[in-house]
């Protein structure tokens, strides 16, 4: 989350490009909404870039999606297939999150953007009830057609150095029309609504008032010109009700009709009847004598101080549930932010920690990053509000700045901002960090806001707190790994060697996967790749053991490749770990240019000729390690001339959700023979490149690249 704000205007580049691709979509499968995220690379979280049929209150919680959450488009981009909800029942029952947050009758679909080598994102439909429970053939091929169109668009824009990148926040394309505005129809239409005895008014899709006749007008006891621009329920207190954000809502996301009924003071019942359409609500307002099934306000007006609106509600809701979610300080951190700008409006957000006596400064939005420099590392005894709030355990609002120098007049006016909160992150009594918001205007802090923003911070201290802890057992796990893995290559006399090594991207990030380089004569040595099943403190220390042995085994004078797998076979079976390995072990021959090979269940390697084709080499498989200690494991003799690459991976490096693991590895043969290998660390870096672009990652990845050249 670490950057200054971008501004709201700002819009990445190029993404314009999609805006007819999107609208053709919409138009042909009669969609409501569209939605369009994408995957930058290197990131693992999705970005939502492009929006049409929703209003950015809305469109708010789902800006940023990390790739592993259980949200239908991240399911698509990770599976790489295309996903279906025909129903609220479903979507609640796969999807508690998005059931939760929207809580309405539609239908939904999610595919990924793709190419077939690189996901770049995902776009998401939605369709109103009345959508058959399931995709026509013709709606299916529609949307692949869309990702066929978008797919090449976006890597156009990225080969020309001109990625598509996501803005600070998504582009809203307006709704079409179906069809020209005429001048004179408008100005009738116009004249019949100002001569209805009926109230009627028009809502966007934001749920701001864009028109309201005479009528409508003196049913709600105000003028046009303080309603226009404004959503009802701010201006009219009797309406200050979350029940009735939540039916525009509704009618917003559902494009269903709905209804409430309101009492406007002293004893005046209406009946406000909702017709959605693409573009928003239009509103029918009739008095009524009341009717006992429908919604209504309560006798007295409520105080706008006393209630929190729906979309605040939902907003807190969707916060609880991602946070159940996150991982580590940073995942909390972004989704912390990614809800509270939308739902309370700060302009400027900074999330601090303790740490040793100090503040730390965590992740920011809408601060520069000399700012927060100046800000980080500041003592708990120091006397500014972010560390009193955290000794005090009490919150502090501040409307104007006037207030905040009263409290505390060494204050300077340093962030250009007009109010602030201050809000401890406190959990069962002990301070974890503290929250600051800030805002561009001055703001009163009404009770109801206040107490919402108590209740989002104890959410936030308790996961902040979780992720601490999770953090800290990571840097174990890393830690543990690390010592299991060689830190240095030995140097091979007659070969180039590189190796690489990726931890998983999900979990607790620690895996099984090790790597081995052992020289056994000045001529020879023994090359050796395997995986551990399982992502824990478990499989790595397994792991270690695996490694010792195959180093051990491996070392003896005379040992083949498909011996030393059967010794650490018989090791492990009579170890019983209850986990099985991989491994696949290269003798390496330099004095006569070649390699004898053996393995256990492991991806076949990979051998570029010195003229540039490549072969995968499916010697004969041998079973998992651990599994039957008569196992037999044979050896192959292949041959390794000067100048070829012998390539031994992982399927952490081809193993893709949707692809079949056997097209996977002729694809990395195909990146393998395709590079012109003149230096093999680069080499390696080329290939791991190809394997993150082309879908996210969740398994370890280990790579070690052999090259034989003429010279000792």
């Amino acid at each position: 989350m670490r950057g200054p704000a971008v501004p709201a205007s700002a819009a990445g580049p190029g993404t314009g490009l999609l805006d007819a691709v999107l609208a053709d979509v919409m138009r042909d499968t009669g969609a409501s909404v569209g939605l369009v995220f994408l995957l930058p690379l290197g990131e693992r979280v999705l970005r939502l870039v492009l929006a049409s049929g929703m209003s950015r209150e809305i469109a708010a919680p789902w800006a940023r999606v990390p790739i592993n959450a259980a949200i239908p488009v991240a399911d698509a981009v990770r599976q790489r297939h295309l996903v279906w909800l025909g129903s609220q029942e479903e979507i609640a029952r796969r999807y508690p999150r998005v059931g939760i947050v929207l809580p309405y009758d539609f239908r939904v679909a999610a595919a990924p953007i793709t190419d077939g080598t690189t996901v770049w994102g995902g776009i998401v439909l939605l369709w109103p009830v009345w959508h058959p429970a399931q995709l026509s053939d013709a709606e299916q091929e529609t949307i692949t057609a869309f990702c066929r169109r978008a797919a090449p668009l976006l890597r156009q824009a990225a080969d020309s150095g001109r990625p598509l990148g996501p803005a600070d926040e998504p582009r809203l394309l307006p709704a079409p029309h179906s069809r020209e505005a005429d001048s004179a129809q408008a100005v009738a239409a116009l004249d019949c609504a100002e001569q209805l005895p009926v109230g009627c008014c028009a809502l966007d899709l934001d749920g701001r008032l864009t028109y309201i006749n005479p009528a409508g007008a003196e049913l709600v006891g105000a003028g046009a010109a303080s309603l226009l621009g404004k959503r009802p329920w701010e201006v009219l207190l009797w309406l200050h009700d979350p029940v009735f954000e939540d039916r525009c809502r509704e009618a917003a996301v559902s494009r269903q009709p709905t209804a409430f009924t309101a009492r406007r003071p002293p004893d005046i019942r209406l009946s406000f009847q909702l017709y959605p359409h693409d573009s928003g609500i239009s509103v029918h307002i009739t008095p009524t004598g009341g009717d006992p099934s429908a919604t209504a306000a309560k006798a007295a007006a409520p105080s706008p101080a006393g209630l929190v609106g729906a979309t605040g509600l939902y907003h807190l809701t969707h916060l609880a549930t991602a946070l159940a979610e996150a991982v580590g300080v940073q995942d909390v951190v972004e989704l912390a932010a990614d809800q509270i700008v939308p739902a309370f409006g700060p302009e400027a957000l900074a999330l601090l920690a303790v740490d040793d006596g100090r503040l730390r400064i965590t992740g920011y939005r809408g601060y520069s990053p000399e700012l927060m420099d100046r800000f980080d590392a500041a003592p708990l005894t120091s006397d500014t509000p972010a560390a009193r709030v955290i000794t005090t355990g009490v919150a502090s609002f501040f409307a104007t700045f006037a207030d905040l120098k009263r409290a505390y007049p060494p204050a300077v006016h340093q962030d250009e901002m007009a109010a602030w909160a201050f809000l401890p992150l406190i959990v069962s009594g002990r301070p974890v960090g503290s929250l600051v918001l800030a805002y561009d205007q001055p703001r009163p802090f009404p009770p109801a806001e206040r107490a919402m923003l108590t209740s989002l911070t104890g959410l936030i201290a308790q996961a902040l707190d979780r992720a601490r802890l999770y953090d800290a057992k990571l840097t174990l796990a890393h830690t543990l790994q690390t010592g299991l893995l060689p830190h240095t290559l030995p140097r091979l006399p007659g070969f180039d060697v590189a190796a690489r090594y990726r931890p998983a991207g999900h979990g607790m990030d620690i895996g099984g996967d090790f790597y081995d380089l052992i020289v056994c004569t000045p001529t020879t040595a023994v090359a050796v790749i395997g995986d551990v099943q399982g992502h824990n403190t478990t499989a790595a220390a397994l792991m270690g053991q695996v490694r010792t042995a195959v180093h051990a085994y491996a070392a003896t004078a005379g040992a083949s490749p498909g011996k030393v797998l059967a010794c650490t076979n018989r090791l492990l079976v009579d170890l019983d770990p209850g986990l099985f390995a991989s491994c696949l072990i290269a003798h390496l021959d330099h004095t006569h240019h070649r390699a004898l090979l053996a393995t256990a269940g492991h991806p076949p390697a990979l051998l570029r000729h010195p003229d540039g084709h490549t072969d995968i080499l499916r010697v004969p498989p041998g079973l998992l390690l651990g599994i039957d200690p008569a196992a037999d494991y044979p050896t192959t003799e292949i041959p390794l001339p000067p100048g070829a690459v012998l390539a031994l991976y992982t399927d952490g490096l081809v193993e893709t959700p949707g692809t079949d693991i056997d097209d996977a590895t002729n694809t990395l043969a195909g990146h393998l023979a395709a590079v012109e290998p003149e230096n093999l660390d680069a080499l390696a870096d080329v290939l791991l490149h190809h394997a993150e672009q082309s879908a996210p990652r969740y398994d370890d990845i280990a790579l070690l690249l052999i090259r034989p050249h003429d010279g000792p």
